[in-house]
């Protein structure tokens, strides 16, 4: 009850935050397709939105490698609002960070991966009890790509093949939490790696956007 009535005053906080903002940051997660056209749009929008990194994910496992892209970018709300919508009409994921949470919540990180990879993750974190609190979510379906990791296939037969593992049930999350003691912030991304995921912590995000107002 108590976690719900938290939950309900953070996305409070949030929609305040977002409608009262000047700028946010935003967590995009797709297909190379998909990113790719995010690139594009923010090169068209005059300097209103830039890319601050983006990464392509492959994560290996036996003879079979899966990959996706995510984006993570910083600019004026409306124009942040606008690529985010974009993007899940066209099937991907995304967090929009408000400066609410820079403000407010100790420690940020964000995490891109698989969903069972993320659940096992915070499974495996509360064993060593690091006091982390997921402030935001969301997820997609069949925007992960998978080819086989095999050498000695012919590469024709290996790109015939490959299709046949991209299944629509998995399942790509994007997460934004917070760490309560900062001690605990190493331990967290070790514990994240090890699992597959991908981890940014985003201490240096205040700089960043009073650099950039």
């Amino acid at each position: 009850m108590i976690s719900d009535k938290l939950q309900d005053l953070r996305q409070a906080a949030k929609v305040s935050s977002e409608n009262n903002s000047g700028k946010l940051w935003s967590v995009i997660v797709g297909n190379e397709e998909l990113i790719n056209e995010i690139v594009y749009l923010t090169t068209t929008s005059k300097k209103r939105v830039k890319v601050v990194f983006r990464k392509h994910i492959v994560i290996k496992k036996s003879f079979i490698q899966k990959k996706f892209d995510f984006i993570l970018l910083f600019g004026y709300s409306d124009n942040i609002k606008e690529l985010s919508y974009i993007s899940k009409d066209k099937g991907g994921a995304y967090i929009r960070i408000a400066p609410f949470y820079v403000t407010n919540e100790p420690n940020l990180m964000f995490l891109v991966g698989l969903e069972e990879n993320i659940k096992k993750f915070v499974g495996d974190a509360e064993k060593s009890n690091p006091g982390i609190s997921i402030l935001l979510e969301d997820k997609t379906t069949g925007f992960v790509e998978a080819d086989l990791n095999i050498k000695f296939i012919p590469k024709l037969l290996k790109t015939l093949i490959s299709p046949l593992f991209n299944v629509d049930d998995v399942v790509l999350s994007t997460v934004l939490m917070s760490i309560n003691n900062i001690e605990n912030v190493e331990n967290v991304e070790k514990i994240a790696k090890s699992n597959k995921i991908f981890i940014k912590s985003l201490k240096d995000i205040k700089s960043y956007f009073n650099s950039n107002k």
